[in-house]
């Protein structure tokens, strides 16, 4: 029987063991695929698949001169552009004037983990490695991102062994069923793309759009329970574009997903109760009291009915536009004017 123990505490800790070495190598991976990224100079050819459609795309990385430059391109339908050029991105759709603003990163089709902190995300996601399998005709690691508090969707990566750029990422739900995949159909890692990128230089883009900076607004509630690693981005007071309606938003983000919620106050139309799922997309509202709470995101929709439930006034519930608020409201307006959805 002693033997029986000492040898089941022995398998228990090599599984365990193994496990750990499993979750380093995987999060080492990710750093490597971070790092590819960031530096070669490459072109992906792929597709993004949901439920009810199929998009072609192309999307091109180089360094031109110590910058980072990137273009993604629909292949199918009107004509869809986005140019990174640095530290401006310029955004070219069908009927939109096309515009540059400041940033970082482009709002497009691309798996959010490109564009991550592994760092940080390793703070809220457990990095699993699923083994080795083969995709796009290339042999690939396997790894799984998935929440420690298990209240968000989770990623399946494929990692190209031997680029370390990432060449597939399915989007699942808490069930593990697929919400969206992106798969790749062509690699090219290459200088000849730095040469085609750098023609890009001279290219004449639309003019950096001015966004106001929209005042630190005080709202008068908060939303009590956040998953883990959520951190606000951003508050406003505005009115709705479509129906001048006063309302308070605040929108959270753990790197990876990102979800706003609403307070309006309730009317005549407003739903005492509704769910809705779309894809990756969540809205849930209800009615308290004479207020409207909306949460909209990437979130599942349990997440979001515990997001809603959450809010708690500060001070006495009331939505309102004075002034300042509606300096905030151009200001919205002028920002969703270069916000691009997915």
């Amino acid at each position: 029987m002693k033997k029986i123990l000492v040898g089941v505490v022995a398998l228990v800790s090599l599984m365990s063991g193994q496990a750990s070495a499993d979750s380093g190598s995987a999060e080492a991976l990710l750093h490597q695929m971070d790092k590819a990224t960031a530096e070669l100079n490459y072109e992906l050819s792929y597709i993004w698949v949901r439920k009810n459609s199929i998009e072609p795309l192309r999307f091109r990385h180089a360094i031109v001169d110590n910058h980072n430059f990137s273009q993604l391109a629909y292949l199918s339908g009107p004509p869809r552009e986005v140019i990174q050029r640095g530290h401006e991105v310029s955004y070219f759709e069908p009927g939109i004037e096309p515009f540059t603003i400041k940033s970082e990163a482009i709002v497009a089709p691309i798996p959010a983990v490109m564009q991550a902190d592994i760092d940080d995300l390793a703070k809220y996601y457990d990095f699993i490695s699923l083994g080795r399998a083969r995709e796009a005709g290339l042999p690939c690691y396997v790894v799984r991102v998935v929440p420690k508090d298990g209240e968000r969707y989770s990623y399946v990566i494929w990692v190209d062994e031997r680029t370390k750029l990432l060449v597939r990422a399915d989007l699942l739900d808490r069930d593990g069923d697929p919400i969206e995949q992106y798969r790749t159909v062509s690699l090219v890692v290459t200088p000849k793309v730095g040469e085609a990128m750098k023609q890009l230089e001279t290219v004449k883009l639309p003019p950096v759009v001015d966004i106001p900076k929209a005042p630190n607004v005080a709202l008068g509630w908060e939303v009590s329970k956040l998953p883990r690693g959520f951190k606000p981005v951003y508050q406003n007071r505005h009115r709705l574009l479509m129906t001048e309606k006063p309302v308070e938003s605040q929108m959270f983000s753990d790197g990876l997903f990102s979800f706003s919620v609403y307070l309006s106050k309730a009317d005549q139309n407003s739903v005492n109760q509704q769910m809705v799922r779309q894809g990756r997309r969540t809205l849930h509202s209800f009615v308290v009291g004479n207020t409207e709470v909306t949460v909209v995101g990437d979130i599942p929709p349990d997440t979001a009915r515990s997001v809603a439930e959450s809010v708690r006034f500060i001070s006495p519930a009331k939505i309102q536009v004075d002034a300042k608020a509606e300096d905030a409201s151009r200001q919205g307006k002028a920002s969703q004017q270069v916000t691009v959805n997915q």
